[in-house]
């Protein structure tokens, strides 16, 4: 398996608060990956490169490895939480996956198709409901973005989950075929 991300991890002897406010101390994150059948795994991780990452955008959506000890774990991550003050990454969990797992992610939308939008030259105004949609995936092929053209969009019509054009293996995680993505008023 591929991953988008590397990081060099710590296995942690010290688990709960103590542990935890020990390892920020040192500069790291106290790290969790979950694993479906199998115990869980305490990590450190480095906190000024899992800052790097995060804050850059698109990280929940991507395979990290998570090297401890020689040996690569593969994961996506689930949560991030952050200071209220700081905006330090205070904690990350992370779902161990293999090559099989499909997993279900918040993948951005991108609107494409506005400067020939036959309702905005009418004067309609572009009306987005939701900049991100929830898919369930296979770990290989989770998409950055998804696109969608609004050019052949009226006033008064709109864009469903339903009409989006995914790529195959990838299905929306709503069975409800009907929520609006975007329109046009």
């Amino acid at each position: 398996m591929k991953a988008a991300v590397e990081f060099k991890a710590q296995t942690r002897s010290e688990i709960g608060k103590g542990g935890a406010r020990a390892a920020r101390r040192a500069g790291f994150v106290p790290v969790n990956v979950y694993a479906n059948g199998k115990p869980n795994v305490s990590l450190n991780v480095e906190a000024r490169a899992i800052s790097n990452e995060y804050f850059r955008g698109g990280f929940m959506n991507k395979v990290v490895a998570l090297n401890s000890g020689g040996k690569d774990i593969f994961a996506i991550p689930r949560e991030i939480q952050l200071n209220p003050v700081t905006d330090k990454i205070e904690h990350a969990d992370f779902l161990a996956v293999d090559d099989k797992s499909v997993v279900k992610v918040w993948v951005p939308i991108h609107m494409v198709g506005t400067e020939k939008s036959v309702g905005l030259k009418r004067g309609g105004v572009l009306n987005v409901v939701s900049h991100r949609v929830e898919l369930l995936c296979p770990v290989a092929s989770i998409p950055a973005a998804i696109e969608v053209d609004v050019s052949k969009l009226e006033i008064g019509t709109s864009v469903h989950i339903g009409d989006l054009v995914l790529p195959k293996g990838i299905k929306p995680a709503t069975s409800r075929t009907d929520l609006t993505i975007a329109s046009i008023a």
